[in-house]
């Protein structure tokens, strides 16, 4: 879900292929890589905070509250992973690479 707003971020952003530098292609991808591997850490979090607290869960019912903090604590990691990727998306330094194909 977070990839999908960040990738039509960067589709209404992006400029033509002769405006297009390096530097932007190289933010756009580092992004993308950015929401994408830090969504596979939460989920892989997730992942095993969920099947853990579940177990735990099913013996004392007192660790539910916790299960769930850990889990939205978890959650957050895609979220910053987000705003880091958007971030680097939206920096624009025209002076710093040029395009190759000028």
């Amino acid at each position: 879900m977070f990839n999908i707003i960040n990738s039509m971020y960067k589709y209404n952003n992006m400029t033509p292929a002769e405006g297009y530098s390096t530097f932007a292609g190289y933010a756009h991808l580092s992004s993308g890589l950015i929401v994408g591997l830090s969504s596979l850490a939460a989920g892989l979090a997730i992942g095993i905070v969920g099947d853990a607290g579940v177990r735990a869960n099913a013996q004392q019912n007192r660790l539910f509250i916790g299960m769930i903090l850990i889990l939205v604590f978890s959650e957050t990691l895609a979220l910053y992973g987000l705003i880091i990727g958007i971030y680097i998306s939206i920096a624009e330094t025209p002076k710093l690479c040029t395009p190759y194909n000028v």
